[in-house]
């Protein structure tokens, strides 16, 4: 049986796991993981009763009854790399006994959810709008660093886009994933959009914004924005997807991402006022998780 050293399992001395200081009975498992640390109060509060409450640098955790379901809600912070600490350490919570420092016996899975904010890169998505990633790009290059990337990714569609784009090879090689598919049919239904998620590695440069510096590839947005594969285009950014559905695949997770927009990229449009929106995207998701 494989053992799990401690320079590779790091256990904090109150037996919690290191960065999201949990131990295994503190994460339920229904999942919501939020950007905004801030965030993670705004959905415990819809909870019926709290069991616990745990901050450790921008890693903010509750967990809580709503409505008779069991939830934990988690902050990650931004970007793909805090996405590997979270993915990883709540697997390690659910699947390793960090006693023994072995796996367990019996797998269990978790249920992840994220609810984050997005730019819309095609001009007929509207401000407001709820949209499930059916598909997660990664422009991170954070998956090629696991065994068995290949066998989670689309990579069919990996190759049409790189081409369509001219992919830069300095750039990180992309990875494309499918979510959860009964996670989106239970939590979308029939009221949320459906697309192609591009989760980038920055939000200036990567994501195609210019202020005092110029872009490797000034036409980039423009080349994602007419792409096409089958039924699928790519309809907006965000930063932390693409290494949630990736991880859950090639973990046994379900995991999906959906994003209220409150900007649309193509016709230079943002709403400030989006707070009544990412409210109602909560309450849904905490309805059908």
């Amino acid at each position: 049986m494989k053992q799990f050293p401690p320079s590779e399992l790091i256990v904090n001395t109150d037996g919690s796991i290191f960065h999201l200081h949990l131990k295994p009975e503190q994460l339920a498992d229904n999942v919501i993981l939020v950007g905004d640390p801030g965030r993670v109060a705004l959905v415990a509060e819809y909870f019926d009763s709290q069991e616990c409450s745990i901050s450790s640098r921008e890693f903010n955790t509750i967990t809580g009854i709503y409505k008779g379901k069991r939830i934990s809600v988690i902050s990650t912070g931004i970007g793909t790399d805090n996405i590997d600490i979270v993915m990883n350490e709540m697997d390690a919570l659910a699947n390793i006994d960090l006693v023994a420092r072995v796996e367990k016996s019996t797998f269990r899975q978790l249920n992840i959810v994220r609810i984050g904010t997005s730019g819309g890169m095609q001009p007929d998505i509207p401000l407001g709008s709820f949209l499930i990633s059916e598909k997660s790009i990664g422009f991170d290059g954070m998956l090629n660093f696991y065994a068995g990337r290949d066998k989670v990714s689309d990579l069919d569609f990996e190759n049409a886009m790189k081409k369509h784009l001219d992919w830069n090879p300095q750039l990180a090689a992309p990875y494309v994933v499918d979510a959860d598919t009964e996670l989106v049919e239970r939590i979308g239904q029939n009221d949320m959009l459906r697309g192609v998620t591009i989760s980038a590695n920055g939000f200036y440069g990567p994501q195609g914004r210019v202020l005092r510096l110029q872009l490797a590839d000034m036409q980039l947005n423009d080349k994602i924005e007419s792409f096409r594969y089958g039924k699928y285009k790519i309809t907006n950014y965000e930063m932390e997807g693409s290494a949630i559905a990736g991880l859950a695949k090639m973990m046994g997770h379900k995991a999906m991402t959906v994003c209220c927009i409150i900007a649309n990229r193509r016709i230079e449009a943002a709403s400030p006022d989006y707070k009544p929106y990412i409210e109602n995207l909560v309450t849904t998701v905490l309805d059908r998780i």
